[in-house]
């Protein structure tokens, strides 16, 4: 197997989804920034032109980061990061799917229209600088939602540490870098993303 990596949050997901599991995947590195990603041949390997993708050993392309993660989850089942039952695994995928669609989306899509503006506007089409702020905005009004969800558990699962901490982790760690740090009163939130950060495979 090959990864085809980049900067990005993205990739980080993937990549310390794999180090959690002890998985060795020799990477290969795009620019992104001079928008490798949406020429030949990268955007003839994965159509939509985003990062990362995984090459297996007989050609096969996986795109899109939790699909990846489902895929190396089966190959190597342990240790278990999305479930070793139908009921963690449905457990995990609820609130991965929650935090993609709550967090996920309007953080990235907000960024992209304001800070991130100049980089993708030539590239794919942008809602407005205003719209972007608003995104922005209903990121923060789902972290404060999820961090009441929270509570006093050690991770989003409850005990367990899953695919949906790395996928929020890696996330907000990028979102502090351009200026959506969690909320102020979120502090089950920053003390959940205190421990994480402290785990070895953040720095894959």
């Amino acid at each position: 197997m090959k990864l085809i990596n980049s900067i990005g949050p993205n990739p980080h997901v993937v990549r310390m989804f794999a180090a959690e599991k002890g998985i060795d995947l020799p990477k290969q590195d795009i620019d992104l920034l001079k928008g490798e990603n949406r020429q030949p041949p990268y955007n003839t390997i994965n159509v939509t032109g985003t990062t990362p993708a995984l090459v297996l050993d007989n050609g096969q392309v996986i795109c899109e980061i939790t699909t990846i993660s489902e895929y190396l989850e089966e190959k190597h089942p342990t240790p278990a990061l999305i479930g070793s039952t139908p009921e963690e695994r449905a457990e995990t995928r609820m609130w991965t799917r929650r935090i993609d669609l709550g967090v996920l989306e309007p953080l990235t899509n907000g960024f992209r229209a304001t800070e991130g503006r100049a980089l993708f506007e030539p590239r794919i089409k942008l809602v407005s600088k205003e719209a972007g702020q608003e995104l922005k905005g209903l990121a923060q009004d789902k972290l404060a939602w999820l961090d009441g969800q929270l509570g006093a558990k050690q991770y989003i699962c409850g005990d367990r540490f899953t695919l949906a901490d790395i996928l929020l982790f890696c996330f907000i760690a990028f979102a502090k870098q351009v200026g959506q740090d969690l909320p102020a009163d979120a502090k089950n939130l920053r003390a959940w993303f205190e421990r994480v950060g402290q785990r070895p495979s953040v720095k894959a």
